[in-house]
């Protein structure tokens, strides 16, 4: 394909043989070998990161690489290669001028040199080959009539130039170029799918590896061939989108994303993301969303991420703007002061002033000039941050045909409606104050009744205990009767004051010295003003259809469970009391037995003189003398006696003799109690002892 290079390569063969003979290993000083080291390091295409940890090895290591390098090369015959095609015979070859498929060939072959020889071949080539190469691109770009021949050539030359920037060298090479760059772009066309998906890699990379200003020397090259061809700059990177090539699709959106996301002002990413929106890609990337291509979702999910992140911090901004100028009114003279020395003999001073000068026009009115200026704040907030990522269509010239005095209206009435909402507002806060209220009221309602409850319970039992202590047999000829039960309680609730107690009788019980017609004493005063039995609390309605449950009232008086009341408006819909059907559940059996089991003892407690004299009940002694049934216990007879009301009897001496009596035959009887079992306690001890 390259006869003059096989005829070159024919004629020089003796030259490159004995530079192989070169390579062959010979005693190397240390300075060579450090030196040859450092060749081998840049052959390699090592970076800095990389060179770091093979120059910290000691010596020896360093000289066993060297001549390890220098034998592989010279057994794989790399070496023999790198000189049959030098880079001088490329170089000749693109000075020469062909063209067509002896062009393609040299380019294919100068591709493979450059990929697999050492960084030092790519050295000897670049010094001279990187401006041919380029001189070659721009003479096929330049070309008028672009037929296949002159495209594949065009990325042969590309795909030169990609092999010759994979490396720190190369790419320093190419950035030093005025001209690559714009070469790369302009080679660019959406319907050469390969070529353009390498251009577009090669300037994605520059973007991401290069220096910042490199970024700035793309979009000025991008600039320049889009105003050469009368187009938008960024309109053939969208259009390589529209290609079916994934590869391309892929390629594209990362170059976007690299012009994108480099710079470091906000105002720069949003302006070049926007351009990018208003040349469709806006249109393109729901298409995009719905082609499954792991490469290609990475790089969408990119975009609308640092997207979301510049509508976040632009937000911010205004945030800190609002911060800063807040309303007083000197303020406000300097947001405006600011806004009038922004356009200030620019164009769009006029548009200010004619915005300022509509605002004069709003009506005079206390709910619609509210409206107005908060449907014209909510226009420009969405013009200026414009959420959705992009500009507004600057193009478009006509007059928005929008109904405003409809929105206008509905905003009236939105007002309106707020203000009836904050005023019902308020009114159910006050009402809610009020019914908590009312449910303390009720809640400490509740507990008087109970309270009520209560002491009319213990009123009647004790009316019980007195009637039950009154049943004295007394003697046929005494006349004396028990004092009549207390009046009932009037209907207002007073309660009046007890009788005075009767003068004792004279007659004893027989043989025991106790009076025996000593009435019951009468039921200690309740507190004043306490509600009568009359009196009922306020009915209420019940909710949920709940129907007044039937109170059942025991002949007797039943124990008091430990257990609260529920309210009825505190139940709940699905409380069981609301389903419950008790009534079906009553039985007269049922109910005896209930009263049986839970009723309360009609008679005081028994308290036992065992009890009074070893103080097992600490209220036994006190409640001693009361008016209680006394029970003495002994070994074969029990004592029964009767005391009564009069606590001052009690408290007489012959109660007082009475009582030492009992006592001491209490005494007596543990006394033999003791004496029986003191033999049978010895030996039951003696037995745990010898056990």
């Amino acid at each position: 394909a390259l006869p003059h290079m096989k005829q070159s390569h024919s004629t020089d063969w003796s030259s490159t043989s004995t530079d192989v003979e070169d390579f062959v290993p010979k005693p190397l000083s240390e300075r060579e070998i450090i030196a040859m080291f450092e060749k081998m390091m840049e052959d390699m295409n090592l970076n800095e990161d990389k060179k770091m940890p093979l120059r910290e090895k000691d010596f020896n290591t360093k000289k066993e690489m060297v001549m390890q390098y220098i034998s592989t090369a010279s057994k794989s015959g790399s070496l023999k290669n790198s000189r049959k095609i030098s880079p001088q015979e490329f170089i000749q070859e693109l000075k020469s001028g062909s063209t067509d498929e002896r062009l393609v060939t040299c380019l294919e072959s100068l591709r493979v040199s450059l990929t697999s020889n050492p960084v030092s071949w790519v050295e000897n080539f670049g010094r001279e080959g990187l401006g041919l190469l380029l001189d070659v691109l721009e003479r096929l770009v330049e070309t008028k009539h672009q037929d296949k021949a002159v495209k594949r050539s065009q990325h042969k030359v590309i795909q030169c130039l990609r092999a010759f920037m994979n490396n720190k060298y190369g790419l320093e090479r190419i950035l030093g170029e005025e001209r690559s760059l714009l070469l790369l772009i302009k080679a660019i066309d959406p319907k050469q799918t390969n070529m353009m998906t390498d251009i577009v890699k090669l300037l994605s990379a520059m973007c991401i590896v290069g220096e910042e200003s490199i970024l700035e020397k793309i979009l000025e090259a991008i600039t320049a061939a889009a105003e050469e061809r009368n187009v938008e700059r960024f309109s053939p990177i969208v259009e390589g989108l529209q290609d079916n090539s994934v590869q391309l699709q892929v390629a594209c959106m990362q170059l976007i994303n690299a012009l994108v996301t480099s710079p470091d002002d906000l105002d720069f990413r949003l302006h070049i993301r926007n351009e990018f929106i208003r040349s469709g890609l806006k249109e393109i990337l729901p298409q995009l969303k719905c082609i499954k291509n792991e490469a290609l979702d990475i790089q969408l999910k990119v975009f609308n991420e640092h997207k979301e992140e510049d509508m976040i911090e632009f937000s911010h901004r205004l945030e800190d703007i609002r911060s800063e100028l807040e309303y007083p009114f000197d303020i406000v003279n300097d947001v405006y002061n600011m806004v009038w020395n922004t356009v200030k003999d620019t164009s769009a001073e006029g548009y200010f002033l004619s915005i300022l000068q509509h605002l004069l026009l709003i009506r005079n009115d206390y709910f619609i000039r509210p409206q107005y200026f908060k449907l014209i704040e909510e226009c420009v907030s969405q013009i200026v941050l414009h959420r959705s990522g992009t500009d507004p269509d600057f193009t478009y010239r006509k007059r928005l045909d929008i109904n405003f005095s409809h929105l206008v209206d509905i905003c009236v009435d939105k007002a309106r409606l707020e203000e009836c909402e904050e005023r019902a507002s308020e009114l159910s806060r006050k009402f809610e104050k009020d019914f908590v209220a009312h449910q303390e009221t009720q809640a400490l309602l509740q507990k008087k009744e109970e309270r009520i409850n209560e002491l009319e319970a213990e009123l009647q039992a004790f009316k019980s205990q007195s009637g039950d202590a009154s049943v004295i047999p007394l003697d046929a000829a005494e006349p004396h009767q028990f004092p009549p039960p207390p009046p009932p309680l009037p209907s207002n609730g007073a309660i009046p004051p007890p009788p005075p107690p009767p003068p004792p009788p004279p007659l004893l019980l027989n043989g025991l010295g106790i009076p025996s017609g000593i009435g019951a004493p009468p039921p200690p005063p309740l507190p004043p003003g306490l509600p009568g039995a009359q009196w009922s609390p306020p009915s209420c309605t019940l909710p949920f259809g709940l129907k007044p449950k039937k109170e059942f009232r025991p002949e007797v008086t039943m124990k008091r469970l430990n257990w609260s009341k529920i309210r009825p408006q505190e139940m709940t819909e699905s409380c069981f009391w609301v389903k419950a059907e008790e009534d079906k559940y009553e039985n007269a059996d049922m109910l005896c037995k209930l009263e049986l089991t839970f009723c309360c003892q009609k008679r005081g407690k028994v308290h036992t003189l065992i009890d009074v004299f070893w103080l097992k009940d600490k209220s036994g002694f006190e409640n001693f003398f009361n008016p209680h049934k006394l029970v003495v216990t002994s070994m074969s007879f029990d004592i029964s006696l009767s005391f009564f009301s009069f606590q001052s009897l009690w408290k007489s001496k012959l109660c007082k003799y009475f009582l030492c009596f009992l006592l001491f035959w209490k005494l007596v009887v543990l006394l033999v109690i003791t004496t029986l079992f003191i033999p049978y306690i010895k030996c039951l001890l003696l037995l745990l002892d010898n056990f």
